[in-house]
């Protein structure tokens, strides 16, 4: 563990604290802090990368055009995976027995799921159902909570036992 990560999870730990650590496990409760500090960077950057570098525009790529929420997604993106790999090898999930490469691969298959997810829903809440992309994706994030600890726990870092 590097100074960052035992940094983190000291702080994170600090707050393990009753009624919580009576009701939820350690390494439940790491990861629901660590993901939630990745989501809220997440939500910043999209609201960043929205009104300064995207601009709620259209983005023409040649062969394609990007609507405004998939080009800022795509520039969020690169960010939110490396954290959250990070975080969850370093501090959630450290003592999986699978090797750094293995649990990479198979945390970009949970991700990969985890962004077609994301794109499905931004479509449906920001083109049929008019939303705005903030609060948009504050919903599918919702959503995709559920499904990003399970694939966490029981595959990209598989064996994981506290």
């Amino acid at each position: 563990m590097d100074k960052f990560s035992g940094f983190v999870t000291r702080v994170i730990d600090w707050f393990y604290i009753k009624p919580i650590a009576g009701i939820m496990p350690r390494q439940t409760f790491r990861y629901g802090v660590a993901g939630a500090l990745n989501v809220v960077l997440g939500l910043v950057l999209i609201y960043l990368s929205n009104r300064f570098v995207i601009r709620g525009r259209f983005v023409d790529l040649g062969l394609t055009v990007l609507a405004p929420q998939t080009a800022t997604l795509c520039t969020v993106i690169p960010f939110t995976f490396a954290l959250g790999f990070y975080l969850n090898r370093n501090v959630a999930f450290t003592r999986s027995p699978l090797r750094t490469h293995t649990q990479l691969m198979r945390y970009l298959l949970s991700w990969a799921g985890s962004v077609a997810i994301n794109y499905v829903l931004l479509k449906l809440f920001v083109e049929v159902c008019h939303f705005w992309i903030t609060p948009s994706q504050m919903l599918a994030t919702i959503i995709i909570l559920v499904y990003s600890y399970l694939m966490q726990k029981y595959f990209a870092f598989r064996g994981c036992e506290e």
